[in-house]
């Protein structure tokens, strides 16, 4: 087939009605004398689009229902300057958002209790910072994120793999109509179009292209989190990840974007400070203080008891206690003042790690050679001492441990 890049070619020489209209019609004389080469109009009439009237009958039935092509001045410019963007994407809800800046955030569709904390939490305090919440509708990071951004009274844009004539999954059928009062349901396959696997990673690339970067909660090395962070950078686009216990298999796709030059993050303000220089975003909603962490030390989530939860059917849960500032000030996280100088709240591989750690520094290698550890190992389990406030960085390798 063809992509939209050759359309775009295309579309350079002509009308995008035109083009439709002879492929429709399979005029491949027609489309010869526009100077088209042969193979390009094989491709074309072979992926030739089906009758539009299901489409138009769809647009007419709401004031909601949008189609819009790349001339359109609602086409979400962020996304009209990758070389993927479709030609045409079809809109269910408040079109406006579609230029917002938007921050996606993806992640498994079975994260653990705290991995949807995170996605929420983020999600609802990027949301009140200005940025619009984009994700795919998934169960899990995707569900979570969306109802975060909600939360917050924010617009957040679901990207489906289906046409919009249908919800997928069904289950998400009350999530994707009350994203279509706040924001927008958005897909590039024409009405009537069923979820097929070959559908989810042309939906990933939009996730992404819309986007001035991506949070990838939590995932495992081969999960499509990761093939949407890969066309954020691809599309020239920031990526951030949150880091999580080596235990945890839905951690090491996180560890391995870190590794890879994704941005670690533990809070909102942390990503806001990124992108924020690119982004016309108000200096008040900058100084929304993110309370998912303290300081430099990370920590689980707590959800404050004023900030509203998620729904029944993907509810979380909650197993810390709620700490809320004064009013009027931001709600942070109340932090232990001994974390840092108890290490038997760590695992005993971690401990051992610990010990071996003096006071003054030591290097990596060295602690490779003492521990017997891979040089993976030994950096996950350092990664999480350090954000965790156990050990400090000292630069060149080496390590101190702190009293």
């Amino acid at each position: 087939g063809i992509g939209p890049k050759r359309v775009k070619q295309l579309l350079a020489h002509f009308s995008l009605a035109e083009l439709l209209i002879l492929i429709r019609q399979q005029n491949q004389t027609r489309l010869q004398q526009m100077g088209i080469d042969k193979r390009t109009i094989n491709a074309l009439c072979k992926q030739a689009p089906p009758d539009p009237q299901a489409d138009l009958q769809w647009l007419a039935a709401s004031s909601k229902h949008h189609i819009v092509t790349w001339d359109h001045p609602d086409y979400p410019q962020q996304l009209l300057c990758t070389d993927t963007a479709p030609p045409v994407l079809f809109v269910n809800g408040q079109i406006s958002c579609l230029n917002d800046p938007q921050l996606a955030i993806v992640g498994s569709r079975t994260p653990t209790a705290q991995g949807k904390q995170h996605a929420y939490e983020f999600a609802y305090h990027l949301a009140q910072m200005g940025l619009c919440i984009t994700s795919g509708l998934a169960l899990g990071v995707d569900g979570e994120s969306h109802r975060g951004a909600l939360a917050a009274n924010a617009p957040t844009i679901a990207v489906t793999a289906t046409g919009l004539d249908r919800v997928y999954p069904a289950k998400h059928r009350s999530l994707a109509h009350q994203i279509t009062e706040q924001g927008a349901l958005v897909s590039e396959f024409p009405i009537g179009v069923e979820a097929r696997s070959q559908n989810f990673p042309r939906r990933n690339r939009i996730i992404s292209g819309l986007s001035v970067g991506t949070l990838v909660v939590e995932a495992t090395l081969n999960s499509g989190s990761l093939l949407t962070a890969e066309h954020a950078l691809e599309q020239g686009r920031e990526v951030f990840a949150i880091p999580d216990s080596i235990h945890n298999p839905l951690a090491k796709g996180c560890h391995a974007l870190i590794r890879q030059g994704a941005k670690l993050v533990e809070n909102a303000t942390h990503i806001l400070e990124e992108i924020s220089p690119i982004l016309d975003i108000p200096k008040k909603a900058q100084d929304i203080k993110s309370p998912l962490v303290i300081d430099n030390t990370f920590a689980k989530p707590i959800i404050p008891t004023t900030l509203p939860t998620a729904s029944a059917d993907e509810s979380m849960q909650n197993t810390s206690t709620a700490a809320v500032e004064p009013a009027g000030e931001p709600m942070m996280l109340v932090a232990s003042p001994n974390h840092a100088v108890n290490p038997t709240a760590l695992d005993p591989e971690y401990q051992q790690l610990l010990a071996e750690i003096p006071r003054t520094s030591i290097a990596v290698d060295q602690l490779i050679h003492q521990t017997g550890l891979t040089a993976d190992t030994i950096s996950s389990m350092l990664l999480m001492l350090e954000l965790q406030g156990y050990i400090t960085a000292k630069g060149n390798g080496r390590y101190t441990r702190l009293s």
